[in-house]
């Protein structure tokens, strides 16, 4: 994972920040099928489907694949070709091909369970710094931050404000942000919020800023106003 040193924000910003999240996640948050489990397969097939796709596209491909993929070890005993056809229409059949080589990997290495700890995660080809952040908070409930184009996207504007939101070093210092705002306790719903709140209220186009409740916070607010 990149990393940089912590960000300095102040005590009371990140504790106003985790606050105004949770509650409006308490309050809108989505109801989704990967967000009532705690299965390790079933959070990395959800996130893996998710990459570069919308979520209205990805929820019944997820029931129709864990129906006929229950388990890594069903996924790893079944032909690739089948894998891919099952995978059809979401494209990028990379993903596809990712997911049955971690499984088969995962039998062999660990008897058909991902291992609880991010290196060993990130170890398996397919799995990067977001996967494996996803897959220890939302599966394993471990205090590990998450940075997608979402999350990025929330924490430039509210944190930063200034300067290439894409660089390599801008990623770094966002990655730390992301750690550095991560409560002790509800890692889980805090993860969520991070998504939807950029997914839903803070978005690429046409942002929500009238009426944002992080309005107050919010370094890119001021100039989003006019």
């Amino acid at each position: 994972m990149l990393r940089a040193p912590a960000p300095a924000i102040a005590a009371r910003a990140r504790r106003q920040f985790r606050q105004i999240l949770l509650g409006w996640y308490d309050r809108h948050g989505r109801d989704l099928p990967w967000r009532r489990t705690r299965d390790p397969y079933r959070v990395l097939v959800s996130e893996v489907m998710l990459q570069q796709t919308q979520v209205d596209r990805v929820v019944p491909k997820y029931h129709e694949w864990l129906d006929r993929f229950p388990s890594l070890a069903a996924l790893a005993d079944a032909p690739l070709d089948e894998a891919v056809a099952t995978w059809y229409p979401l494209g990028h059949n990379i993903r596809p091909r990712r997911l049955h080589a971690i499984a088969r990997e995962s039998v062999e290495r660990y008897g058909g369970t991902l291992p609880a700890d991010a290196d060993a995660l990130r170890a398996f080809k397919g799995i990067g710094a977001y996967t494996a952040g996803a897959v220890m908070s939302f599966a394993f409930q471990s205090r590990a931050p998450i940075l997608d184009t979402n999350v990025a996207r929330l924490l430039f504007r509210v944190f930063v404000a200034r300067g290439a939101q894409k660089s390599h070093a801008m990623q770094k210092r966002l990655w730390a942000l992301s750690e550095a705002v991560l409560p002790r306790r509800r890692v889980f719903d805090f993860n969520q919020a991070l998504m939807d709140f950029g997914a839903l209220v803070c978005t690429a186009r046409k942002p929500q800023c009238l009426g944002c409740p992080m309005a107050r916070l919010c370094r890119s607010f001021p100039a989003r106003r006019v």
